[in-house]
């Protein structure tokens, strides 16, 4: 019987791209902040919503947090999935997911002098952790695509 030929396994050469510049390990750290915001977002969200249909949004909430947070981490590691899947799902989708309400809300003849007027305390401090989320992941994606942030995922040939 005559052997058969197993190819030789390929040794995925890894790209150790040293330690993360400043600007990736500022944009991992406002990740991990605007992930902090959206979980305080969430908190003040439960003790506000009725009881019906919360473990469905407390589960999705959850698991993009934590999703976040991964990928995150291998985007401090150099991944450069990593980068675009943050700059696309957070960036983009996240993001427009944040403003869709407020800007709704504008497009439909509401004022924002009026909401900042009928505001309550909590509703004021969803809004500053609001603000700081969003300029937290907008930051982030920046400083993802800084020139030096570029050369560390760039694969060096």
């Amino acid at each position: 019987m005559p052997a058969a030929f197993i190819p030789a396994r390929r040794t995925a050469q890894r790209h150790d791209p040293g330690p993360p510049p400043a600007a990736v390990r500022t944009a991992f750290a406002l990740w991990v902040t605007a992930v902090a915001a959206g979980a305080f977002e969430t908190a003040l969200m439960v003790g506000r919503a009725p009881a019906d249909g919360l473990g469905t949004g407390l589960a999705v909430r959850l698991a993009v947090f934590t999703a976040a947070v991964l990928v995150a981490l291998r985007m401090r590691r150099g991944a450069g999935w990593a980068r675009i899947t943050l700059a696309i799902g957070l960036g983009v989708i996240g993001t427009a997911s944040l403003v869709v309400e407020p800007l709704g809300y504008l497009l439909d003849g509401g004022s924002l002098g009026d909401a900042l007027a009928r505001a309550d305390a909590l509703e004021w401090v969803f809004g500053v952790s609001r603000t700081v989320h969003l300029a937290a992941v907008l930051s982030a994606v920046v400083l993802m695509f800084h020139p030096a942030a570029n050369r560390y995922f760039r694969p060096s040939a």
